[in-house]
């Protein structure tokens, strides 16, 4: 199935219809994102994006922000980069450290971090490309709570994680963050459907 690559202005609804239809969006995407987090360690969670999750993202954004006409265009120009393209996954992932003071320590040892996300099935590993739209990484080497990745695959790659029974584990090559994560039966079928 051909998936949409991109969220145009054409796509959005009014702030009014969106309000009429907002808590029903809320429920699906809570029903959607079931299968698109994926928890690895202690202090990550990665949520595969696709063009649904990323739709939602830009009606929050505007409802909740009310920007206006003007908005929009930011809005798009921000969130359109996390549509899965038909041959990449595309991922946000958080580190969650509820108290301040072990946050800060954390992520001052995490710097880099955003570099060292992989996925691995089969024979194939594939390193996770960061989001360019800015330095997540500091200069003192603290690394932001909040990351975009892009993993991207070629053909061979594409039917490899597609097959069935192929395990298939995201984890971090990172020194002080070394975690991994196989992937549920649900999650891997549900992100197989993001390719062409």
């Amino acid at each position: 199935m051909t998936q949409k690559h991109a969220i145009e202005r054409a796509d959005l609804l009014s702030m009014d219809d969106y309000g009429a239809v907002r808590a029903d969006w809320r429920r699906k995407m809570t029903a959607i994102k079931r299968n698109r987090r994926i928890e690895v360690g202690p202090f990550v969670t990665f949520y595969f994006e696709n063009w649904q999750t990323m739709w939602h993202q830009i009606h929050e954004m505007l409802f909740i922000e009310r920007g206006g006409e003007g908005q929009i265009e930011d809005e798009l120009t921000a969130y359109n980069p996390l549509v899965p393209q038909g041959c990449n996954l595309s991922a946000t992932f958080m580190i969650e450290i509820d108290d301040p003071d072990r946050r800060k320590r954390m992520l001052l040892r995490l710097g880099g971090i955003e570099e060292s996300v992989f996925l691995r099935f089969g024979d194939h590993s594939i390193l996770g490309t960061p989001e360019i739209d800015q330095d997540r990484t500091s200069a003192e080497g603290k690394a932001s709570s909040v990351q975009f990745v892009h993993f991207h695959f070629t053909a061979e790659q594409i039917a490899a994680f597609r097959a069935a029974g192929s395990p298939v584990t995201l984890g971090f090559n990172h020194p002080h963050y070394g975690h991994m994560a196989v992937l549920a039966d649900g999650v891997h079928s549900e992100l197989a459907a993001d390719f062409d």
